[in-house]
């Protein structure tokens, strides 16, 4: 049936996650449908065709599930992946490809075909006359508990929240999760064995390279819980077998690392007879666990200082003999970066600036795309939120970029990649609602992350994964590079071609491969890695693309 003939609901709208029947949806309102989606206690996406002509599109508040949409002719289509709304007359959109190697990622509404729009996060739309407006259905408003809270109550109705929402999510077979280590993936652990009233099957991906193997945490909260804990290393050999699987199974051009180990996960629970995994994602971005939140309260500092102070300090630090001295040019370094605003401010390390776009791109690529575009577009998220509090709309922001954008999106292709639902009791509503009442110094205390979230779950989580640092299934991909033949002439394979189509300029590809990655394989590592990403995407998908001139 064609997709401007066909309704679409992926996910549940119901507590007790069935799925709303179409037929009744049929005969509702705009004005109840909005109200239907922002009540929705689980994740959907939703495409309805009104009896009237009109059609309404809506996805959750994290957009677990996607949502596309092109107009044809007057008529609107829309599909789950970008790619079903797409043929071989699409062209693709130059901005889109930039902005994937901005963010190693398309982020919504833009996707990489020309006219294909994905609908972002707690937003809906609705079509009328040939022409569609989108709003945001849901807007994070955040409102502290006032005074001073009573810990032991918020703890119970937090532990309360989280069980139930691992429970809501367990499908009647074998109760698995991810467990990486960390403190999420093992709270998920630990409450999937209380839950089920057996011991989870969990699964762990390893990494036999010095500073990112984290198998010994996994294996600690898999005793300490009583799990059946499965282990998978996987090695350089794995990803040149699939690299390509993974990144021609994406709907579009996606660059994050991890998602060849999370496709082995996801791979051995569904050979293990696994029907559904939970996934701890979400924990940090609700409760105040990224580094980069405590970073930025420092950085926060100079914000405050007195302007006639700022005034005498810095011409004394952008001094360029200040940088020599090892002491004070941390200070300059600093002041530099405290200067700029945010969310500017956490672009400081994206490599398209660290390396300069003039050098890694080509003239005729870049007088095809706005290089100030995706600096804009997370200016106008930033402002989104409403709260005055600095934490709270790093939080929102992430929601976006680190959740919607990014993570949910590696770890729905890969489970979706090896036939294996997935489902995140993280980012229940209830718990998000929750989040959003907690006070700013629960969150961060300090300088200590998730301050609230460890102590409510001392006691029940081992003391050394609450004390442990943040890692996750990150990939010695770089090392592997320069360490593994096979890997490299991968690499190597894979750049070169992408250098014929015009776009990144083949001097610098020969300048990354030859010398910088050898140099600094963890850090230009991940710039060969979105490079090759890219071209094994376009491989399969665009086998002809080159770049206009």
């Amino acid at each position: 049936m064609p997709f401007e003939q066909q309704d679409l609901l992926l996910g549940a709208l119901h507590a007790d996650g069935t799925r709303q029947s179409l037929g009744p949806l049929r005969e509702r309102t705009l004005e109840a449908l909005r109200r239907l989606v922002t009540l929705a206690p689980t994740p959907f996406a939703l495409g309805l065709n009104l009896p009237d002509g009109r059609a309404f599109l809506a996805v959750d508040r994290f957009a677990v599930h996607s949502l596309c949409w092109r107009i044809d002719n007057g008529r609107l289509r829309f599909a789950e992946r970008a790619d079903a709304l797409a043929d071989a007359a699409t062209p693709l959109d130059p901005q889109a490809l930039f902005d994937y190697l901005y963010f190693h990622a398309i982020p919504s509404p833009r996707t990489v075909w020309q006219g294909v729009q994905r609908l972002p996060p707690g937003h809906c739309a609705v079509f009328e006359n040939g022409r569609i407006s989108i709003t945001p259905y849901w807007t994070a408003e955040f409102s502290p508990v006032p005074g001073a809270p009573d810990f032991k109550a918020l703890k119970d109705e937090f532990r309360q929240i989280l069980r139930a929402a691992v429970t809501d999510r367990l499908d009647g077979g074998k109760p698995a999760c991810f467990l990486s280590g960390g403190t999420d993936s093992s709270t998920v652990a630990g409450m999937v064995g209380l839950a089920a009233g057996q011991p989870a099957e969990a699964y762990s991906i390893g990494f036999e390279a010095e500073g990112y193997d984290e198998m010994a945490f996994a294996r600690l909260a898999a005793k300490h819980f009583g799990s059946r804990h499965h282990e998978y290393y996987v090695t350089p050999d794995d990803l040149v077998r699939n690299i390509p699987l993974v990144a021609q199974s994406y709907d579009q051009p996606f660059g994050n690392s991890s998602a060849v180990p999370a496709y082995y996960c996801a791979k051995m629970a569904r050979d293990d007879g696994v029907t559904r995994i939970l996934a701890g994602d979400g924990g940090d971005e609700l409760f105040g666990g990224n580094k980069r939140y405590a970073t930025q309260r420092v950085f926060n500092v100079w914000d405050q200082t007195p302007a006639a102070l700022k005034a005498v300090m810095r011409p004394v630090f952008d001094n360029g003999l200040v940088d020599r001295l090892p002491l004070l040019s941390k200070g300059g370094s600093y002041i530099r970066q405290a200067s700029v605003p945010l969310p500017d401010r956490l672009q400081t390390y994206n490599l398209l600036h660290r390396l300069g776009m003039h050098q890694v791109l080509t003239t005729q690529f870049l007088a095809q795309v706005d290089t100030q575009g995706p600096q804009q577009q997370q200016r106008d998220v930033w402002a989104q939120p409403r709260s005055a509090g600095l934490l709270d709309r790093q939080l929102a922001f992430d929601w976006r970029y680190t959740l919607a954008e990014n993570d949910l999106p590696k770890v729905c292709g890969t489970t979706r990649l090896a036939g294996l639902e997935v489902a995140f009791p993280m980012l229940d509503t209830r718990l998000l609602d929750f989040s959003m009442r907690l006070p700013t110094h629960y969150k961060l205390k300090g300088l200590k992350l998730r301050w609230f979230f460890k102590e409510a779950l001392r006691g029940f989580l081992p003391d050394e994964i609450i004390t442990k640092k943040k890692q996750g299934f990150g990939l010695p991909f770089g090392v592997w590079a320069v360490r593994h033949p096979a890997l490299q002439a991968l690499a190597r394979e894979t750049l070169g071609s992408l250098a014929t189509r015009g776009m990144v300029q083949p001097g610098f590809i020969r300048t990354l491969l030859d010398q910088k990655l050898p140099e600094h394989p963890g850090y230009y590592g991940e710039m060969v890695w979105i490079l090759m990403m890219l071209e094994q995407w376009l491989q399969q998908h665009a086998p002809g693309w080159r770049v206009e001139t």
